[in-house]
C-alpha cells in the first residue's frame, strides 16, 4: 500500500466514523429514554440500535445523496430509518429460534440482556419507528417523496427482500453445489443486499437522480452487497471475536455451506475482486464525485470487522 493509498484509507475511515457518530446522536434523540411500564422496551431498543456498528447503510444513503446535492437533514433521517430496520433485523436474527447468538458488537445480544419476549418487541418497535421517521414532515416536505421512501423500504425489508432472504437461509439447502451457489446468491441478494440497495435508492430518491444514474447505482449496490457477504464468510473463518464483536466459525460448526466452502478461499477472494471491479465500474459515470463510494468498495475488501 502506498502512502497515498494509506492517506485515502485514513480519510475514508474518518468520514465513516464521522457519519456513524452523526447517526448515533440522531438515533439517541429518536429513541429517547422512557419512564413507566414500557421502560424496558425502550432500553432494549436503545441497546440494539445504539450499541455500535459501522453504520454502513446510513453512510451509503448520505454519500449517495451527496452526489446530487440532496438536503443533509433528509439524508440523515432516512439513514436513521434504515439503521432502525437493520438493528431490528439483527435483534431478531440473534434470537434462539434464528441464529441463536449471544454477542453482538462486543456486548450481550438484546435477548440475552432483556429476555426473548422483550427482544421480539424491541425489534418490532424499531421496524415501525423507521416508517414513523420516513413519514414525518421533517424528513422531506414533499409527500410524494416520502411515499417513495416508504414504498422502497417496505419492499426491501419484507418478503421480497430481507425477511424473504432470512427465510431462504433457514430452509433446507439444495444438495447440488452449482444449485447451492445460485441459492446462496439469491439468499444474500435478499437478506443482505436488499438493504444496501435500499440505501443507495434512498440517496437517489432524495437527490432526484435520473434513471440512468439510478440504474448505475443499483448495479453498484448489487455487486457491493454480494462482495460484503463473501467477505463476511471469510471473516467467519479468519476473524476473531475481539475485532468482530460476535461469534466466529458458526457456519462451520453448524455444517452450513457458504461461498468460501463452495468456492474455496482463493475462489472466494477472486469472486470478491471481480465484484469489486464491477461495482467501481458502475460508478464511472460520476467521475471524481463517485470517489467516496468507490472507497466503500475498498473498505469492504479490507475490513476486519
Amino acid at each position: 500500500m502506498t502512502a497515498g493509498d494509506l492517506g485515502a484509507t485514513e480519510d475514508f475511515g474518518l468520514k465513516l466514523r464521522e457519519i456513524a457518530d452523526q447517526v448515533t446522536v440522531a438515533l439517541d434523540r429518536l429513541i429517547p429514554p422512557a419512564a413507566g411500564p414500557e421502560i424496558d422496551l425502550m432500553r432494549a431498543m436503545r441497546h440494539g440500535a445504539l450499541g455500535g456498528g459501522k453504520r454502513l447503510r446510513p453512510f451509503l444513503v448520505i454519500e449517495t445523496g451527496r452526489l446530487f446535492g440532496a438536503p443533509e437533514r433528509a439524508l440523515l433521517r432516512a439513514g436513521c430509518a434504515l439503521e432502525c430496520v437493520h438493528a431490528y433485523s439483527l435483534i431478531h436474527d440473534d434470537l434462539p429460534c434464528m441464529d441463536d447468538d449471544e454477542l453482538r458488537h462486543g456486548q450481550p445480544t438484546v435477548h440475552k440482556a432483556f429476555g426473548e419476549a422483550t427482544a421480539v418487541l424491541a425489534g418490532d418497535a424499531l421496524l415501525t419507528l423507521a416508517f414513523e421517521i420516513l413519514t414525518a414532515l421533517e424528513t422531506h416536505p414533499d409527500s410524494s417523496v416520502r411515499c417513495k421512501l416508504v414504498g422502497k423500504l417496505a419492499v426491501s425489508a419484507g418478503a421480497r427482500g430481507m425477511v424473504g432472504g432470512q427465510k431462504i437461509d433457514m430452509a433446507p439447502p439444495p444438495e447440488d453445489d452449482d444449485q447451492m451457489l445460485s441459492h446462496l446468491a439469491r439468499m444474500q441478494r435478499m437478506k443482505t443486499g436488499a438493504l444496501i440497495g435500499c440505501a443507495v435508492e434512498f440517496g437517489s430518491i432524495l437527490g432526484g437522480a435520473r434513471e440512468n444514474e439510478r440504474q448505475a447505482l443499483n448495479g453498484f449496490a448489487h455487486d457491493l452487497g454480494l462482495a460484503y457477504q463473501i467477505k463476511d464468510d471469510l471473516l467467519d473463518i479468519h476473524g476473531n471475536v475481539e475485532e468482530l464483536g460476535k461469534a466466529v466459525a458458526k457456519d462451520k460448526e453448524a455444517g452450513k455451506k457458504n461461498f468460501v466452502s463452495l468456492l474455496g478461499e482463493d475462489g472466494a477472494i477472486d469472486r470478491i475482486e471481480m465484484l469489486a471491479s464491477q461495482a467501481k465500474a458502475h460508478l464511472g459515470m460520476f467521475g471524481e464525485k463517485g470517489n467516496v463510494l468507490s472507497r466503500t468498495v475498498d473498505f469492504v475488501l479490507e475490513r476486519r470487522y
